[in-house]
């Protein structure tokens, strides 16, 4: 976005006029300089589309608004994370509604979880919908499709990034859809990747992960809704299997990961760490406070405070969606770690591409750890499908009114999205 103006990129992709070149607009800018933003600085774009160019470090929500100025589509989505809504003492989101509603658009905003919408994964995410005013349209967010009560850290979580939602009044934010109890209970870890065969983290050598090998589903029973989804989905089917079902090297913590509880998290990690080695000196007759001691400790204990990030790792339970998968697993993947004791592993990149809703014919660009950061930064595209869908119905239902109308329908064939 900040490489090419608008009507270069209409020209490159033969589009015809800016204006009339795009339909629906989607984009999710990064949020680095959020705490120096504010009203005056949003409207500005509206005069000076390269405002960014003053702070390119983090300022690309503007250029997203330079876009939508530019391009003037009818509808656009964006989609961030819970921070944007109490960045540097304020509410991002709220403000460019108001920027929005300069634009020409009604704007509403959601922070959604896609636990709630068939993703096994608990993932707090704000989206933003906006509707040109002259489609007189009502914004709307998807119903919840299943249902769960969320563990209480994500109670709290949310009730800090909604703060000033509620302080400030939050005349754009709309409640999400939370469902009842009548609707299916949530996706689980075990239901999305259950069919995948079985690796022994202890069989795993050094050396570059390859994608050319396809492996067979695992089947001891049969696959579950979701995993016939991610098998069949049209045009992502997996002919022959996944091909990106490997996982890191770890040496050092396979024993630790078999014997950590389901649900355990650092912290827990660490102490089975240190008895594992513990009953491992004892068992080869070494002695504490030695130096073969020492070192059969560092090969056994992982180094890491257990008083920073708690949460860096964790082991997944099988009967419960997995925590948000964050673009760090490009790093590690700690905080995935397989639930079956006897693979004693992190999850592989087709796991996480599951428990992010990819289908399985989804291919991954680079090797491992890119795929992991793709995978980490995506939105889900089951939740992706969702809000396309209510975007579309409500584009339709608009069209239609405004045709029955003898109205100019809001879109025509020339246009693209």
């Amino acid at each position: 976005m900040t490489r090419a103006e608008p009507s270069e990129v209409a020209a490159e992709l033969s589009l015809g006029n800016v204006e009339d070149a795009i339909d629906v607009l989607v984009g999710g800018p990064p949020c680095q300089a959020y705490a120096r933003v504010g009203r005056a600085k949003l409207r500005e774009v509206a005069d000076h589309p390269v405002a960014y160019k003053v702070d390119p470090r983090g300022n690309l929500f503007l250029r997203y608004l330079a876009y939508v100025k530019a391009f003037q589509p009818l509808a656009l989505l964006m989609e961030n994370v819970p921070d944007i809504l109490h960045y540097g003492g304020h509410n991002v989101v709220e403000e460019m509604v108001e920027a929005l509603d300069d634009l020409g658009y009604s704007a509403r905003y959601s922070l959604i979880n896609t636990v709630f919408h068939g993703v096994p994964q608990m993932r707090d995410r704000v989206f933003l919908i906006a509707y040109r005013k002259e489609l007189l349209v009502k914004v709307r967010f998807p119903k919840a499709t299943h249902f769960m009560v969320l563990p209480p850290g994500y109670a709290g979580t949310r009730a800090v990034a909604l703060r000033y939602v509620d302080l400030l009044g939050g005349a754009g934010y709309v409640q999400p859809d939370l469902g009842d109890e009548s609707l299916p209970g949530p996706v689980t870890a075990e239901d999305a990747i259950g069919d995948l065969p079985p690796i022994k983290g202890t069989s795993v050598r050094r050396g570059a992960r390859r994608f050319d090998k396809a492996v067979d589903y695992h089947g001891r029973a049969e696959p579950t809704p979701y995993q016939l989804a991610m098998r069949q989905w049209p045009g992502f089917e997996a002919n022959g299997g996944p091909r990106d079902h490997v996982i890191r090297y770890l040496p050092r913590d396979h024993m630790v990961f078999s014997e950590m509880r389901q649900g355990a998290e650092y912290p827990e990690a660490h102490a089975t760490a240190v008895r594992i080695a513990q009953r491992e000196a004892k068992r080869r007759g070494i002695r504490p406070n030695t130096e073969d001691f020492e070192k059969l400790f560092a090969s056994i204990v992982p180094p890491y405070d257990v008083t920073k990030f708690p949460n860096r790792w964790w082991k997944l339970r099988p009967d419960w969606p997995v925590r948000t998968l964050m673009a760090h697993i490009g790093k590690d993947t700690y905080s995935h770690i397989h639930w079956d004791a006897a693979q004693a592993r992190t999850i592989s990149v087709r796991e996480a591409a599951r428990l992010q809703s990819f289908p399985d014919g989804f291919l991954f660009q680079g090797a491992m750890n890119a795929a992991f950061r793709q995978i980490g930064n995506a939105v889900p595209p089951l939740m992706a499908a969702r809000l396309a869908e209510i975007i579309r119905d409500t584009l339709q239902e608009a069209a239609k009114r405004l045709t029955v109308s003898n109205a100019a329908p809001p879109y025509s064939s020339g246009r693209s999205t």
